[in-house]
């Protein structure tokens, strides 16, 4: 039995590597600094650790992760969102030998780059979109009558946030500290994946598209994808790379089947909720034994889907909503699936104080942006 920490509680991925940790009989105790976590009310939670921002004071975070790891003698910390770069600096500062099933913070930085991680990419042979870096309005103006031919977004961002694609007019204003990147857009299919590794060999992966969407980016329905060109990507990208814990891709399959590679989500994602046989999960992340995922069919966050799917699909969301696994329901563990109303509640909350919207108030305090 280990003790692992995972962080990051607040995600639907978190509560799901929860229970498949739990079910192979480890120890695993849940972090994050919200108060109304979904994982926090799990069977698979043995305790839960409130922490301060990630993304404010790193010695008070620092200090607070410290405590967690001496408090319920932790063998290894899990990250799941983009905490995973706030730790990994924490990590890269010294002083802790607890493992973190990440790599090392400037790897890490590279892939979340959306301007590096291209560049990086190219360089182990795969390929990307011509990708600029704007950093003034002069490189802007540069596109400007071309703005139609490029996606533009942020070096930094998550879920489509402020993503422009094929505008008629580039409105927006980057700066050296803020910048952009224009994409030349790649018409096809998009696919997402993701994967483990173990000190740059890849265990396992898993992509999927999603029919449905809490508006442009965060997908909340997903549904398999077995491409083995998509396991070839990835398996060159981990072995290049060296990575080692978890990692994700947005890709585009081209209409001759190629692929090019948007952007890396360094952490989990919703690939995760395609892995129910706990035992053989946890040795693919712990023992570098290699697992493929097992489950087929719709995947879904049901409760968004009764929010969103209705307006997307109106001709399928019915036939859809009978037949999806709802990612938030798992045997003898009730709890979360009502927790998440009140977890909604609370980044509503959020998102009111601040004026932003809920998508970004659900990575407020944990966002990583250079």
């Amino acid at each position: 039995m280990r003790r692992i920490l995972i962080t990051g509680a607040r995600a639907p991925a978190a509560l799901h590597l929860a229970r498949l940790f739990h079910g192979a009989g480890h120890h695993v105790v849940m972090a994050d600094s919200l108060h109304h976590v979904v994982s926090r009310v799990s069977r698979a939670c043995a305790a839960y650790v409130k922490l301060p921002a990630a993304n404010g004071d790193r010695a008070v975070y620092a200090e607070a992760i410290r405590k967690a790891l001496s408090d319920h003698q932790i063998d290894l910390v899990i990250p799941t969102c983009e905490e995973v770069l706030h730790l990994a600096a924490v990590w890269q500062d010294g002083g802790i030998t607890v493992p973190l099933f990440a790599p090392e913070f400037g790897v890490l930085s590279r892939a979340h780059d959306k301007h590096r991680f291209t560049q990086m990419a190219a360089s182990f042979g795969l390929a990307v979109p011509e990708t600029r870096l704007l950093q003034s309005e002069a490189d802007v103006a540069l596109l400007r009558d071309r703005a139609a031919q490029f996606v533009f977004k942020p070096v930094w961002s998550r879920f489509a946030t402020d993503v422009l694609i094929c505008p008629e007019e580039a409105t927006i204003a980057p700066t050296s500290a803020r910048p952009w990147v224009a994409q030349d857009f790649v018409a096809g299919e998009e696919v997402s994946v993701y994967a483990v590794a173990d000190k740059g060999k890849m265990m396992t992966w898993s992509a999927y598209r999603s029919p449905y969407r809490a508006g442009k980016g965060a997908g909340i329905a997903f549904l398999r994808d077995d491409d083995p060109a998509i396991g070839a990507f990835v398996n060159r990208f981990i072995g290049r790379s060296g990575w080692h814990g978890q990692v994700s891709f947005d890709l585009i399959r081209k209409p001759d089947g190629g692929l090019v590679a948007l952007e890396c989500n360094p952490r989990a994602t919703s690939g995760v909720h395609f892995f129910r046989q706990p035992a053989a999960f946890a040795a693919a992340c712990l023992d570098g034994v290699p697992v493929r995922p097992e489950v087929q069919g719709l995947q879904a966050v049901k409760a968004a889907m009764w929010v969103y799917g209705p307006w997307q699909a109106p001709r399928r969301f019915w036939r859809d909503i009978k037949a999806l696994q709802d990612v938030m329901v798992w045997p003898d563990d009730p709890a979360p699936a009502r927790q998440q109303w009140l977890a909604s509640w609370e980044i509503l909350k959020l998102a009111l104080r601040h004026h932003i919207s809920p998508a970004e108030a659900t990575t407020l305090d944990i966002a990583w942006d250079g």
